[in-house]
């Protein structure tokens, strides 16, 4: 299996010689565009265990993400407005700041995304797409 270019001009990389970005060197750098991601019923338990994962990062934030996301009006949100609503909201000794709320964005955000992989896998037998960069 080899890797190739093609467009205006076309060829084959060296194997094990000549990397992919090797253009790069004439004075124009390559762009990445996207990832393609493929999964199929052999990457249930995976995806399951990454859902755990998240659910086990965001613990109790996981209910006061999804009562800050159903609550009108926070579809268009910014982090302070959620810092705010976590400080009223969670009882505990935790301070929030706006770049601690991050983490356990990051965390929901990935969760959602299982979520939608795993139902995917499950209505079609499998999984596709492209991720932009």
């Amino acid at each position: 299996m080899g890797r190739y270019y093609n467009g205006d001009i076309e060829g084959k990389f060296w194997f094990g010689v000549q990397s992919s970005n090797d253009a790069d060197y004439f004075g124009c750098e390559g762009e990445s565009h996207h990832i393609s991601y493929y999964y199929h019923e052999g990457h249930l338990d995976q995806v399951k265990e990454g859902i755990k994962d998240c659910k086990n990062a965001l613990g109790e934030y996981k209910k006061h993400l999804d009562n800050f996301f159903k609550t009108d009006g926070n579809d268009g949100y910014n982090d302070k407005m959620l810092t705010d609503f976590l400080d009223k909201n969670v009882i505990g000794s935790r301070i929030h700041t706006e770049n601690g709320v991050k983490f356990f964005l990051e965390w929901y955000a990935r969760l959602d995304l299982g979520k939608q992989i795993l139902k995917c896998i499950k209505d079609n037998g499998e999984c596709s797409f492209e991720a932009e960069l």
